[in-house]
């Protein structure tokens, strides 16, 4: 394999697919025995992999650099051709859902497998090609748009990444006045990202609409795989939150305010913990990703093999840029078994945040990639995948000396608050969510209604120091996932519940931990969601109490009565 930035492109001949595929499908159909069946299966598989591989070729390098023209052009091409392979694609699970060999390639591949195929069955059709290739090209606006957004403070050109270090200053001021920028930001690109909102809704709800589904929520928790639970227990995990994780979190932001010595925590103040400042990492990007290939080497004979081919094949981009996608994400060229972490350094504690965050991910699939034959089997539900990144941030605390020198145990109390605090954020975002696809015909302004309520019901000591577009409820936009992936958020709650769970069994028993992590990793989406918990013994987070016991242990640890 050749480094990352040596791998090569070619546009694929979607054609050609078309037809590649459909020799296939005769050849499946037509098969005398299992084995024959399965020959056409795998091939199909091979092809599967070799165009996920191209597309996530070209999503990475349109990411990392929105202005260039050729990702841009070729990006575009995926949004429009993609779609064209959904035909063929069905048909091909059509014919072993409803063929003669189910039976052998459940035995071969699990009854979860079979489930996941008629799922697909449910949720892709050809009809909807034409909202697909829309909301393709609304994200790629959604993205660029916001990429585009930079403001000179203090001399520095920052996007909203940049600013988000200057809003850890010790200095108030210099908080309130990054904090002031940031807000304007959004505000000056408020009105396209309703209007951008709006067309999304509507694509989606035309998706739900053409395949019979009675709302497009419905539509969006088959497309996430939630085949486990309903929008009414994710409803129950919600007030479990507000009753149990809010009152928790009022209690921190309210130690947090003394220790600043503020008479009110304004929203500029959360991010700093400390009055003398945050932990911040001792070295930039290059020094980070050394000090992390000698965590890894040590962690296990498992992280060090991982690590050490993402450092030799330079499977990152990690610095933040101007015209460069927000946030941070995982993904995996399938065709070379190579994970890649995207992320966007800004010189503070979240960079190492990220880099163990996305290397969770990325561990998992480096695993599953060499032990999972089939790409469908070989990740989770997004509620598994994220206890893979967020129990990899706690098992790496051990080696935060190596990032934050003698400001380690300040990185590690700020981060274990950080990890309960969002979670009354992250369920607001998906109570905005269900708000808005149940009740579509909303207003810009009803939605930001709707959202400051949700401040208001999930984080009652919000305060935006009388900013009138925050005050107004416009900071749901900050949220790329609402734009990008719909109903994807909650799932980050679900897991850091669980992850709880692990971390305390860190502390009692790392080696038994570190086990049951592994065996989640390497099982990769083999099981459903509560099976996969069930087996490694976690806790499922909609029993009633389950967030309470899951999070006495962190109470505890951060002084919470």
């Amino acid at each position: 394999m050749q480094k990352f930035s040596e791998l090569p492109y070619s546009r694929p001949d979607i054609d050609a697919a078309v037809k590649e595929y459909e020799g296939l499908l005769s050849a499946l159909r037509g098969a005398k025995s299992y084995d024959e069946a399965k020959a056409a299966f795998l091939a199909a598989e091979k092809l599967d992999t070799h165009l996920s591989t191209l597309s996530s070729l070209v999503y990475v390098r349109n990411t990392m650099d929105t202005t260039d023209e050729f990702y841009a052009a070729e990006m575009q091409f995926m949004n429009e051709n993609l779609p064209n392979l959904i035909p063929a694609g069905k048909a091909l699970n059509e014919a072993i859902v409803n063929g003669p060999f189910r039976a052998d390639f459940e035995r071969e591949y699990g009854s979860h497998f079979i489930k996941l195929l008629e799922n697909e069955l449910r949720t892709q059709d050809e009809r909807m090609i034409p909202e697909l290739v829309e909301e393709s090209e609304l994200t790629t606006e959604y993205s660029k748009l916001a990429a585009s957004c930079t403001t000179d403070f203090r001399g520095e050109t920052c996007n909203f990444y940049g600013l988000l270090k200057h809003m850890q200053s010790t200095d108030r001021e210099e908080r309130k006045e990054a904090f002031e920028k940031w807000a304007a930001l959004y505000e000056s690109i408020a009105d396209g990202l309703d209007g951008l909102y709006d067309k999304l809704i509507a694509v989606r709800l035309r998706m739900a609409e053409k395949l019979g589904f009675a709302s497009y929520t419905e539509l969006a928790y088959r497309n996430m795989g939630r085949l486990d639970y309903t929008p009414e227990q994710v409803k129950k995990f919600r007030e479990q939150v507000r009753e149990v994780i809010t009152p928790a979190v009022a209690k921190l932001f309210e130690e947090q305010r003394k220790r600043l010595g503020v008479d009110r925590l304004h929203y500029y103040d959360e991010a700093l913990v400390y009055p003398e400042g945050n932990a911040d990492p001792i070295g930039g990007k290059d020094y980070m990703v050394s000090a992390a290939r000698e965590m890894y080497s040590e962690l296990s004979p498992e992280t060090k093999e991982f690590f050490d081919f993402m450092a030799d094949y330079e499977l990152f981009d990690l610095e933040t840029r101007p015209g460069k996608h927000l946030g941070g994400y995982c993904t995996s060229f399938p065709e070379y078994k190579a994970p890649f972490i995207f992320s966007n350094f800004n010189g503070t504690s979240a960079d190492a945040d990220v880099l163990t965050h996305e290397a969770g991910h990325a561990f998992q699939a480096y695993l599953a990639e060499r032990s999972i034959p089939i790409g469908a089997l070989q990740g989770s539900t997004s509620e598994i995948n994220e206890i893979h990144s967020m129990s990899m941030e706690f098992f790496t605390y051990p080696w935060m000396e190596k990032f934050f020198g003698e400001n380690a145990d300040k990185y590690r109390y700020a981060h274990l608050a950080d990890a309960l605090s969002v979670i009354p954020y992250m369920v607001s975002v998906d109570e905005f969510q269900h708000e808005v696809y149940a009740h579509p015909d909303m207003s810009a302004a009803e939605r930001r209604g709707v959202w400051r309520s949700l401040e208001r019901k999930y984080m009652p000591w919000r305060d935006y120091d009388r900013n009138e577009f925050l005050e107004g409820g416009g900071f749901w936009m900050q949220k790329q996932h609402i734009f990008l992936y719909p109903f994807y958020y909650v799932d980050y709650a679900l897991a850091q519940v669980c992850t709880f769970q692990l971390y305390d069994e860190m502390k009692r028993d790392r080696a038994s931990a570190w086990q049951r992590y592994l065996s989640l990793c390497r099982l990769g989406g083999t099981k459903g969601y509560f099976e996969l918990l069930r087996s490694v013994g976690l806790l499922l987070p909609f029993e009633d109490g389950a967030v309470a016991k899951s999070v006495a242990g962190t109470l505890e640890e951060l002084g919470i009565k």
